[in-house]
């Protein structure tokens, strides 16, 4: 990772660690790269969640990018997807998405993605820090008719929604969607989605204010959904986080769907349309050992990267596979779309339910979830890569690997984006799991703060 894009792009507090003047700089810096990879003056897209600081840092960003002669298109509240999606369609050279994701209202982020709708290879965003830090002063000011200039698009969000209708080939007439949109970017676009393909929907969460994004909803917070979902007797529930680019499900029951699951429905459903390619899903060392088994029983390879839909995409795009993703949500269909789509997600799912005649809770057996446990232990973020250096807490790891093998596995990694060291633990007793991940990440907090 540099300086200032981690696995995710540029994250950090908004006008402390983000400031106006850092994505500034990193405005001009990246539409000059862009420029000279491209040899014109660049076209780029700019999209946001519903955080307080988007108009702020998408001020700031697009003045750099004008100052060395781009165009910007600028489309609003949109989901992190819809950016990858239209980046191809408008035939810009770039897409930016101004988003923490599923982070709380404080933190904002900045991702590039390049005209094919991937993010930024390492090399790019290298050369965009280098300008930043030791050659800022030889990106050139345009003036007159050399300057570039904003323009917003309205229609954005109605191509989007007619992209993720062309997926399908159903409609979703006589089902009851309750959907969670974590007062994030998918708002608008979600309820018009439903409404145009024909579910009865009851949105919660659909009144952004700046300040609530993702607070106590969404696709980390789910009780409220798993809540509505029984008052209304809905077929399903459907939360999205903040950015729109992760979506997690409940079931008829109340239960939560989580992205394993999601997988090995919608994967297993493929395989039998004959479209997974080579009979491959790719997930990470995150996804449940109960996603490995079901694959062994239906003839499917489940390929295993490091964590991050990043590491999943670059696994696909390797061995030429078309579907993958997290246990968090993140779920990629590479025939559709370059990144995590929750909303393509969703539409899959209950499009697999409607062909299927099935029950989410009929879908969902084809998996069997082992009891899995996952805390954070709040660190100093200089701290978090440096756990297996403290001799405490490598010996309290290899203790409990000797305690669960055979049995289970545990799994101990930093935060891409977050101040946090995880601890997950897998096993057959949840009592037993909570007990010792708690006492382990109360370990790597007192070690590492």
């Amino acid at each position: 990772m540099g300086k200032y894009f981690g696995t995710d792009g540029v994250r950090g507090i908004a006008n402390i660690e983000l400031t106006p003047e850092l994505a500034y700089k990193i405005g001009r810096a990246g539409a000059y790269v862009l420029n000279k990879q491209n040899q014109h003056n660049p076209t780029i897209i700019v999209g946001m969640d519903t955080r307080i600081s988007g108009d702020m840092l998408e001020a700031s960003l697009i003045s750099g990018m004008c100052s060395v002669g781009a165009k910007v298109i600028s489309l609003g509240v949109i989901p992190t997807p819809a950016v990858a999606y239209l980046v191809k369609k408008y035939n810009a050279d770039a897409g930016v998405m101004i988003s923490a994701s599923h982070n709380p209202f404080q933190d904002n982020g900045i991702k590039f993605f390049n005209s094919d709708g991937f993010k930024l290879n390492d090399s790019i965003e290298q050369e965009i820090e280098d300008y930043i830090d030791n050659n800022y002063d030889k990106i050139p000011y345009v003036e007159g008719k050399d300057l570039g200039y904003r323009q917003v698009k309205e229609e954005a969000i109605e191509d989007y929604v007619e992209f993720l209708k062309n997926t399908i080939s159903t409609t979703f007439e006589g089902l009851n969607i309750t959907i969670d949109c974590a007062n994030g970017a998918t708002y608008q676009v979600a309820p018009i989605l439903f409404e145009q393909l024909k579910a009865n929907t009851n949105v919660i969460f659909r009144d952004p204010n700046g300040l609530n994004i993702n607070d106590n909803c969404g696709s980390t917070h789910m009780e409220s959904l798993c809540k509505e979902v029984l008052n209304n007797k809905s077929n399903i529930g459907i939360a999205f986080d903040g950015d729109g680019d992760r979506c997690l499900v409940v079931d008829e029951n109340g239960s939560i769907v989580d992205g394993d699951e999601i997988m090995a429905i919608c994967g297993n459903y493929l395989k039998e349309q004959g479209k997974l390619k080579d009979n491959t899903i790719v997930a990470t060392v995150m996804s449940n050992l109960g996603l490995f088994i079901m694959g062994e029983k239906n003839n499917i390879n489940i390929l295993k990267t490091k964590v991050g839909d990043r590491y999943v995409l670059e696994e696909m795009l390797l061995k030429g596979l078309n579907f993958g993703g997290e246990q968090s949500g993140h779920i990629i269909y590479l025939d559709y779309n370059t990144t995590g789509d929750g909303l393509l997600t969703a539409i899959k799912i209950l499009e697999v339910m409607k062909k299927t005649g099935k029950t989410l809770s009929e879908l969902r057996s084809i998996i069997k979830v082992l009891p899995q446990v996952l805390i954070n232990a709040k660190v100093n973020n200089k701290n978090k890569y440096s756990y297996l250096e403290n001799e405490d807490i490598k010996n309290a790891i290899d203790n409990l690997e000797k305690m669960f093998e055979g049995n289970g596995r545990v799994l101990i990694r930093p935060s891409g984006t977050e101040p946090l060291v995880r601890v997950m633990i897998e096993g057959n007793d949840q009592n037993v799991l909570e007990t010792e991940a708690k006492k382990l990440a109360k370990l790597i907090e007192e070690k590492l703060k």
